[in-house]
């Protein structure tokens, strides 16, 4: 059994709603959640102008490989009704792999650990909130040290002191 760490978000509708909707699908297809976060309401990230995301993130343990789980999240996404319509645009639901285990993915379909989650607050906060131990096994920090850091760099990049 592999320890994963997914991030999950949504931005339409019953925001709240298609969290749940979505962890119960992730049940249904055989990925048990071990645990989750709290709700994070959070501004989107890349493209602006959309309403607020909530965020969160959950561990998760299965017996799927890497690949096999991307598809499995990708078709999740579908059933939970989100519609791919452009890069960092509104959705429904969207599920990310940030972590699988200790190992580094470097695929041109799948990278992990997930390549900018050291950079977005909605993922490292709520994944502190449940894994502040786990390493980061290519920048050598664990969750919390990872959050600090993007906290001291949010505060110095804003002049504030």
């Amino acid at each position: 059994m592999a320890i994963v760490y997914l991030s999950i978000g949504s931005n339409l509708g019953d925001r709240e709603k298609n969290l749940s909707r979505a962890i119960k699908i992730l049940e249904k297809h055989g990925i048990f959640v071990r645990e989750r976060s709290s709700l994070y309401e959070t501004e989107p990230w890349g493209e602006k102008n959309q309403p607020l995301f909530l965020n969160m993130a959950l561990e998760i343990e299965t017996e799927l490989k890497p690949p096999e789980l991307l598809r499995v999240l990708q078709n999740v996404e579908i059933e939970a009704g989100r519609k791919r319509s452009y890069k960092w645009g509104p959705r429904t639901i969207d599920l990310d792999i940030l972590l699988y285990n200790h190992i580094i993915v470097n695929e041109d379909t799948l990278k992990i650990p997930h390549p900018l989650m050291h950079e977005r607050d909605f993922v490292l906060r709520p994944l502190d909130e449940i894994a502040p131990d786990v390493m980061h096994p290519l920048l050598k920090k664990n969750i919390h040290e990872l959050l600090n850091q993007f906290d001291r760099m949010s505060t110095s990049n804003h002049g504030i002191s």
